[in-house]
């Protein structure tokens, strides 16, 4: 009973006020709490007044309206690269873009998302150029977002793979020829062979 008791108070809290709480022993040593004083030994429980505070009301999150037929868009997706394709670039450079159908509407911006994170300033321009990508696996996606920066449309996140190689990968990969000596990087004009002087004709020994 002692446990109860503390459970038992706070349940009667809420009528206390409207109408009196008496408590007393009935013949079989329990104690009793009820709002009709059942014998003159019935005493009245004093309680303390409720500190409960009242719900409040909260406002609704705000939703965006959805977007009149004619300025919303069919079409949204991303041209450059392709889905889980793999980049081999040394410099980590590349070039991502995207096209919708219509055309941007006015007061709208495209902005890039990778890796769930912007990675470009919401402008008109559907081509985003990146510099120096880490090597790995990363997740690109393409917004369209009306002025307030709220999301109009966004393309599903997809991968590309970026391969970081070396020069001399490059080189191995793809060999220099005679014209691409000072003109790809893997192929600095310090590195081109030397070439045998003109006018010089190689004879070989003869051998029986």
């Amino acid at each position: 009973m002692p446990r109860l008791l503390p459970c038992l108070l706070l349940g009667l809290a809420s009528f206390a006020a409207q109408a009196g709480v008496y408590t007393y022993v009935d013949a079989e040593g329990n104690r009793v709490f009820t709002d009709q004083p059942q014998s003159e030994q019935a005493e009245r429980v004093e309680m303390a007044p409720s500190n409960a505070m009242r719900p409040t009301k909260v406002p609704p999150p705000r939703v965006a309206e959805p977007l009149p037929k004619e300025l919303s868009y069919q079409v949204l997706r991303i041209l450059v690269p392709e889905p889980d394709a793999t980049l081999r670039e040394m410099s980590g450079d590349l070039i991502v873009s995207a096209t919708s159908e219509p055309a941007l509407h006015a007061g709208h911006s495209f902005r890039l998302i990778m890796d769930g994170q912007p990675a470009s300033e919401a402008g008109r321009s559907p081509v985003f150029p990146l510099k120096n990508v880490d090597r790995g696996t990363h997740q690109i996606s393409v917004e369209i977002v009306d002025a307030q920066g709220r999301i109009v449309e966004r393309t599903p996140s997809q991968p590309f793979h970026m391969k970081r190689i070396s020069l001399a990968e490059k080189r191995r990969t793809n060999p220099c020829k005679k014209k691409d000596w000072g003109v790809r990087p893997e192929c600095p004009i310090e590195d081109k062979p030397a070439e045998p002087p003109k006018g010089i004709i190689s004879i070989l020994p003869f051998v029986d």
